[in-house]
């Protein structure tokens, strides 16, 4: 077997059986990059759990984000939709006094009717703004970083192809604003970024794509075993493979009914 070629079997091995669970992305350490937006997110939602008193983290995936907040407010509920996250999530945030409750993305939210102060969400698959809106209290904020529009596409179109203008569209930021708006938010703070990413051997790829799978969703190593073949010698003769992220960030309030 020529050298390239047990190369790419390594690769495409370690990758296989690499871990998905969670929103853990350390195993990329070393073989792919990221850029992060300029804003801050878990900087930022952390000072404001520190000064809610109820607050709800959407989709939190493996609670990875949630886990790190220094100062939590008294009252603090996750939920997550997605199996094989629920008890990692459960297990990392039971700790620090965080009810995870499983809900899928889809569904009305289990709360009632203003509970909370804050509603934070890192990349939700879907926004359900009309439930967002029902939880929070009069004067509450609702607090996101999203995926944005096309984002990693040039990874999506190599395996994919060509995508039609509607689905590179789908996460436009302006489909944010609209929904929050017609859900009775004010939005208060729309900040946009398109960021580099980079993969640097073709098992970054398969892992990446096994973790994320609704960026090629029919995504099997042996589907498409050949344009992954290809990909591996393009890398290992050009260099990474770069794509480009987006990202925005959306803050809205929920009208105080006692102001003036």
């Amino acid at each position: 077997m020529p050298l390239s070629d047990r190369r790419f079997e390594e690769l495409i091995a370690e990758a296989e059986a690499s871990p998905v669970e969670g929103w853990d992305f350390s195993w990329l350490d070393g073989r792919a990059t990221e850029e992060r937006p300029p804003w801050g997110y878990a900087r930022s939602m952390a000072a404001r759990m520190a000064r809610a008193t109820a607050a709800l983290d959407l989709q939190t995936g493996g609670g990875e984000v949630l886990a790190s907040v220094p100062e939590l407010p008294p009252l603090t509920v996750a939920t997550e939709g997605w199996p094989p996250n629920i008890g990692r999530a459960a297990a990392r945030l039971r700790p620090r006094g965080v009810r995870l409750v499983a809900c899928s993305d889809d569904s009305p939210l289990p709360f009632a009717d203003g509970v909370f102060d804050l509603v934070v969400s890192r990349h939700p698959v879907r926004v359900r703004w009309d439930e967002a809106a029902r939880v929070l209290r009069p004067g509450g904020t609702y607090f996101s970083q999203e995926v944005g529009p096309a984002s990693v596409f040039e990874l999506v179109e190599y395996f994919l192809g060509p995508q039609p203008p509607e689905l590179r569209d789908h996460r436009d930021p302006r489909h944010a604003v609209r929904g929050a708006e017609a859900a009775g938010l004010e939005v208060v703070d729309l900040r946009t970024a398109r960021l580099r990413t980079e993969f640097f051997d073709v098992g970054a790829v398969v892992h990446y794509l096994r973790k994320v799978i609704w960026m090629v969703p029919d995504f099997t190593v042996e589907r498409y075993r050949d344009l992954l073949a290809g990909l591996h010698r393009r890398i290992e003769a050009e260099g990474p493979f770069v794509a480009t992220t987006t990202r925005f960030l959306i803050e809205a309030a929920k009208p105080d009914r006692a102001a003036p």
